[in-house]
């Protein structure tokens, strides 16, 4: 099996398999609007999403968080049946996390053997 990683939103890379935690708040930028959502790894927070748009009282934000959050676990659990390493990423026009083989992503292509 290869390895997981998931891609921050500075466009770093973290192994999934080194998150301790995930966690979602009201957004970074707006207080009365947006979330955020971050992963901890090795006690430093990364955050994968800061969408201030996203309307709505501040119950109904959060538990949006929580969706996207569960979306993230079935997103890395997809790619760790994966035999190559693979990197999950949010995309932000879609509101979905997708996965890729590494390879896809540096333009290596597999090796023959």
């Amino acid at each position: 099996m290869g390895e997981v990683w998931i891609r921050t939103l500075g466009n770093g890379l973290v192994r999934a398999d080194r998150v301790t935690e995930i966690t979602s708040t009201r957004g970074s930028r707006q207080e009365d609007r947006g979330y955020s959502l971050k992963v901890i790894v090795d006690g430093k927070s990364h955050a994968l999403i800061d969408d201030g748009g996203l309307q709505g009282s501040l119950p109904e934000r959060l538990e949006y968080a929580r969706h996207m959050e569960d979306a993230l676990l079935l997103a890395i659990d997809e790619a760790r049946g994966s035999d190559v390493s693979m990197v999950v990423s949010y995309e932000p026009e879609r509101e979905r996390w997708s996965t890729a083989p590494v390879s896809v992503l540096t333009g290596k292509l597999p090796e023959v053997v």
